[in-house]
């Protein structure tokens, strides 16, 4: 594996595989499962799948922390699969339901929804409470990522 090679975890079945800089990632399958790597559209994603994105994805990873009783994250979930079609490939775009998931959230320090939580290689690298259109939820995950 070269250095610019990406490690990306596929949402259906969590197998991570290798994507050579020459590949288009929007094209590129799952090894293991054959489902499409990016389809334009967040993944609901369960504790486990939760922790393998963030741990296993060289890209960074985009998750909003929602619940489904949540007015606000309701109004937001198609401004973020929007958004989703304007960052993927370069980066994984993940939603993680706090309600079916309450123990996740609190070890995230979730006190507020809909969250935003920006992922680096492994590591948490910024957070944003509070609904947000797609134009401004691409605008803070890019701004955020500037170095």
């Amino acid at each position: 594996m070269s250095d610019a090679d990406r490690q990306i975890v596929c949402t259906a079945c969590g197998a991570t595989n290798r994507l050579p800089p020459q590949r288009d990632a929007r094209e590129a399958r799952c090894g293991k499962c054959r489902a499409a790597l990016f389809s334009a559209h967040p993944a609901d994603v369960d504790g486990a799948m939760f922790r393998r994105q963030i741990d296993r994805n060289s890209i960074p990873v985009l998750v909003d922390v929602w619940a489904p009783w949540c007015g606000p994250c309701r109004m937001m979930a198609p401004e973020f699969a929007r958004a989703a079609g304007m960052l993927e490939p370069e980066m994984r775009l993940i939603k993680l339901n706090s309600e079916a998931e309450p123990q996740v959230a609190t070890t995230l320090g979730i006190r507020g929804i809909p969250t935003l939580l920006l992922y680096r290689g492994g590591r948490e690298v910024a957070r944003q409470s509070g609904a947000m259109d797609a134009a401004s939820i691409a605008g803070w995950a890019r701004a955020q990522l500037r170095d």
